[in-house]
């Protein structure tokens, strides 16, 4: 075989698992729309006997004697013993209120149960499929694939829902998340398959270095899991609201009790995304410094406030920003929420805005001119 032909048959072999991978991706997306209803099915059809609890903790009448500790009971059922386990209760971070944790997105019952564990199943296997969409795609170039907007997005997506299963197999009741997931990874798809999608191929010189494996895999894993935070921020303002409003006596809609009931009280979610936040907050930090190093090798200088690199640091003083005020008395709760939604919003303008809106060094992540031109850009 001549050289020309081996060239030749490497290139086609590339073309074919481009192909296979961008297979695998609209595959995944067919799964994820089928975890979507899923998710959707445990919201509906679960039962609504079980919601209802954090409306009843806030509108007890007045002079009503607290109530000692739950302790557990047995009761007699058809002359059989029950173990009832008591509700759990957590103390809102709104004030000093104690309301107990939703019953979860089901309802706490069989057939919602049924519902959620489907849709966590299809989650499961949509990752799988997108997984071997994203190694495809890495093979077909022989390369990290994040060379550019549309392999980041995949890449990301593939990431969050990963982040989102770890959590499940480590025991935390995050199956909430769920639906709000599968919603944003449809439409991150969609965007990537269709205005950001470019065909496999080589990088620039300046993105050959190890530092691109280093560098951008933890800028991925930090966006994922800054993702999952945010969610957990606006869901807690919506719940944090409900509850200030029965607590003062108000009637919320039937909607808004029926989805809201159904998600953890308004401290647990704002516990959860601050924790989330201050886990992966180091590794931002990290993220910055190699690609400040990345830089120093590539360009010859470590930091010469490039947008991609300014908007990274505006992300990292916005997230320590909300740190600081997790731990200042007056500014926990709803001020700190919102401090964290502008950190991500900063992040999301980096991840979208930089590239697409501003010129700068890191402008070779193209997006796809082709794709582009025709959207009017």
């Amino acid at each position: 075989m001549t050289l020309a032909a081996a060239t030749e048959l490497a290139t086609a072999t590339n073309e074919n698992l481009a192909n296979i991978s961008n297979t695998l991706i609209y595959s995944a997306m067919a799964v994820y729309t089928l975890a979507f209803f899923a998710y959707i099915a445990e919201w509906l059809f679960g039962s609504r006997s079980k919601v209802a609890r954090t409306a009843a903790a806030l509108t007890k009448e007045p002079g009503t004697a607290k109530a000692a500790a739950p302790a557990v009971t047995v009761k007699q059922a058809g002359g059989t013993a029950v173990l009832e386990r008591p509700q759990v209760v957590t103390r809102s971070a709104a004030g000093a209120r104690d309301v107990p944790d939703g019953p979860g997105a089901h309802g706490g019952d069989e057939q919602g149960d049924l519902y959620g564990r489907i849709a966590v199943s299809l989650t499961a296997l949509a990752f799988i499929v997108e997984f071997a969409g994203v190694l495809s795609r890495a093979l077909s170039v022989e390369r990290a694939p994040w060379g550019n907007m549309y392999e980041f997005n995949i890449t990301f997506t593939t990431v969050a829902v990963g982040v989102y299963l770890s959590l499940l197999a480590l025991k935390k009741n995050v199956r909430w998340l769920g639906l709000f997931l599968t919603t944003t990874v449809l439409l991150d798809l969609g965007l990537a398959v269709t205005v950001l999608y470019t065909a496999s191929d080589q990088l620039v010189p300046a993105l050959h270095s190890y530092w691109l494996y280093i560098h951008v895999s933890t800028a991925i894993l930090c966006g994922a899991v800054f993702y999952v935070g945010a969610v957990g921020t606006l869901l807690y303002l919506f719940k944090d609201s409900y509850e200030n409003k029965l607590a003062g006596g108000g009637k919320p809609g039937r909607f808004a009790t029926s989805v809201l009931e159904r998600l953890p009280a308004s401290a647990s979610l704002d516990k959860f995304a601050y924790r989330v936040n201050a886990a992966v907050f180091p590794l931002w930090t990290f993220t910055i410094i190699a690609g400040a190093i990345w830089a120093g090798d590539a360009w010859g200088r470590y930091w010469g406030w490039d947008p991609k690199e300014t908007w990274a640091f505006i992300t990292w003083v916005a997230y320590a920003c909300y740190l600081h005020a997790r731990a200042t008395a007056g500014w926990k709760g709803r001020k700190a929420a919102y401090i964290a939604l502008i950190a991500f919003a900063c992040w999301l303008f980096n991840y979208y805005g930089v590239n697409i809106f501003v010129t700068g060094k890191h402008s070779y992540a193209d997006v796809g001119l082709s794709a582009l031109s025709s959207v009017g850009f």
